[in-house]
């Protein structure tokens, strides 16, 4: 058996037999999604939360100060920028800031590779909330949330975690380019929907993380998983398929023109977007 049979062998037996060690979101990321589902919960309670950690203070405060959110007026406190956000974005942010912290690695090249996919990632939110804003402005459909585009996109890779720890754990033999790539590309897929189902997200995340590699899988209308694949063809992050996901986008009404992508307002708002992690 080749070593990248073997990787996958691994994986898919510890998929099967349900003991593969999946990411856990981080304490902050939990304890802020809690709280915000919580019918409970008003924003004074929710700036408690946030309060109690320094950096995801100190980070939603420059997202209510940033060109993102849109506003001249400085806000300067914790309950300040809670107010100004709201708490479903906020419940959004809280995660996408706490699971940077979920990419990270001592081995070298797995380093490198968590490195990689991050950066990919928030290229991809980026893409992918400013193509979602294009066609809201375009179509007036007000069916999809903004908060839900921006949640699939970051979490749309999430299943390489799990391959890049396994690989970690046997470096000596597993932390090689050509079995990462081929695992990746094998079992991203199905480890991410597992993921979304551990930490409690709904179905429109499992679709998303389980097909968005997949172009035989369309939904009846335009979904989150067009703008998740717009972002990641524009992000270079799939470049043998550009052409047909920029097509299929247009037949199905996700884009309205091609030189939309290129176009100043795209770029504008995909600016604003990558502030929310600069």
């Amino acid at each position: 058996m080749s070593t990248e049979n073997a990787l996958l062998t691994i994986l898919v037996e510890k998929i099967n037999n349900d003991t593969l060690v999946l990411p856990t979101l981080p304490a902050i990321a939990l304890k802020v999604r809690q709280t915000a589902d919580d019918p409970k919960t008003n924003l004074h309670a929710m700036g408690d939360v946030i309060g109690q950690d320094p950096s995801l203070s100190a980070r939603m405060i420059k997202i209510a100060n940033s060109a993102y959110l849109g506003r001249t007026v400085k806000v300067n406190s914790v309950a300040q920028a809670v107010t100004r956000i709201g708490l479903t974005q906020i419940k959004n942010i809280a995660t996408a800031l706490a699971m940077e912290q979920l990419f990270v690695s001592k081995n070298d090249l797995v380093k490198e590779y968590m490195a990689k996919e991050w950066d990919l990632t928030v290229k991809v939110v980026a893409n992918a909330m400013a193509a979602f804003q294009l066609y809201q402005k375009d179509s007036k459909d007000r069916s999809l949330s903004m908060d839900t585009m921006t949640l699939a996109a970051l979490v749309y890779k999430i299943g390489v975690l799990p391959i890049l720890t396994e690989a970690e754990r046997h470096h000596e033999v597993f932390a090689n380019p050509t079995f990462l790539n081929v695992a990746i590309h094998k079992l991203a897929g199905r480890i991410g929907a597992s993921i979304m189902r551990e930490w409690g997200f709904g179905e429109e995340f499992v679709k998303v993380t389980e097909n968005w590699g997949n172009l035989e899988y369309q939904t009846k209308k335009p979904s989150y998983i067009d703008f998740v694949r717009i972002g990641v063809v524009v992000a270079g992050g799939d470049q043998l398929h550009k052409d047909e996901v920029i097509n299929l986008s247009l037949q199905r009404g996700a884009l309205a023109e091609p030189g939309e992508l290129k176009s100043d307002d795209f770029i504008e708002m995909r600016e604003h977007a990558l502030q929310i992690f600069a």
